[in-house]
């Protein structure tokens, strides 16, 4: 996903912008988007190529397989920044939590050394799979993972957690409803646009500059 630098500037403040007008049902803990850990390559990509090229990793596939297929994704999309999705599948394999932590390691090791930022994106929370699915283990892992290689969490799993204890939305309805569900995405995604321009320090730079 490549975009010029007037449009990213202009839909990461919108989104922000959009984030703190819904703060009753999007409202999202500062401890959860705002941490020490920096998006370097963002940063240098947005001030000095004036553009930013974002992967989604998004497959159902082990993060054992995904990670094999991280050389691969940075030859054929160049990103600056790769936004990886995990932790799902593995758990619902029961595939051991140490070969799952391994290979996250050696996925980010991979994208590290091929000059692309890391963002980890842990499961989504549903209260109708939660005694069902022990999730625990490898939301662990992943953060440990991000604190050792000094990459964002973007804490899915808990953030969703918040919401359903809060009653912000109704998460056991939201298989059936389309719009909840098209609602509670949208909230995800602006949290995660909010983390990226502070950890890229994007906040202080404006459309045109």
């Amino acid at each position: 996903m490549r975009m010029p630098l007037a449009l990213l500037l202009a839909g990461l403040l919108a989104a922000e912008t959009a984030l703190a007008q819904e703060r009753q049902t999007c409202e999202i803990p500062r401890s959860f988007l705002f941490g020490s850990n920096d998006l370097k390559h963002v940063t240098e990509a947005v001030t000095k190529q004036h553009k930013l090229t974002i992967a989604v990793v998004r497959s159902r596939m082990s993060a054992e397989d995904m990670a094999h297929g991280m050389g691969k994704l940075l030859a054929d999309e160049k990103p600056d920044l790769v936004i990886w999705q995990t932790g799902t599948l593995d758990a619902i394999r029961r595939i051991d939590p140490d070969d799952f932590r391994t290979a996250l390691e050696q996925g980010v090791e991979t994208l590290q050394k091929g000059g692309a930022d890391v963002i980890l994106m842990n499961m989504q929370y549903s209260p109708r799979t939660d005694i069902m699915v022990a999730l625990g283990p490898y939301a662990d892992n992943m953060r440990v993972v991000a604190q050792q290689h000094e990459i964002p969490l973007f804490d899915r799993l808990a953030i969703m957690r918040q919401w359903s204890d809060s009653g912000a939305f109704d998460l056991y309805a939201a298989g059936k409803d389309n719009v909840l569900a098209h609602r509670v995405h949208d909230c995800i995604g602006r949290g995660i646009a909010v983390m990226i321009t502070d950890a890229a320090h994007l906040r202080d730079l404006r459309p045109g500059q």
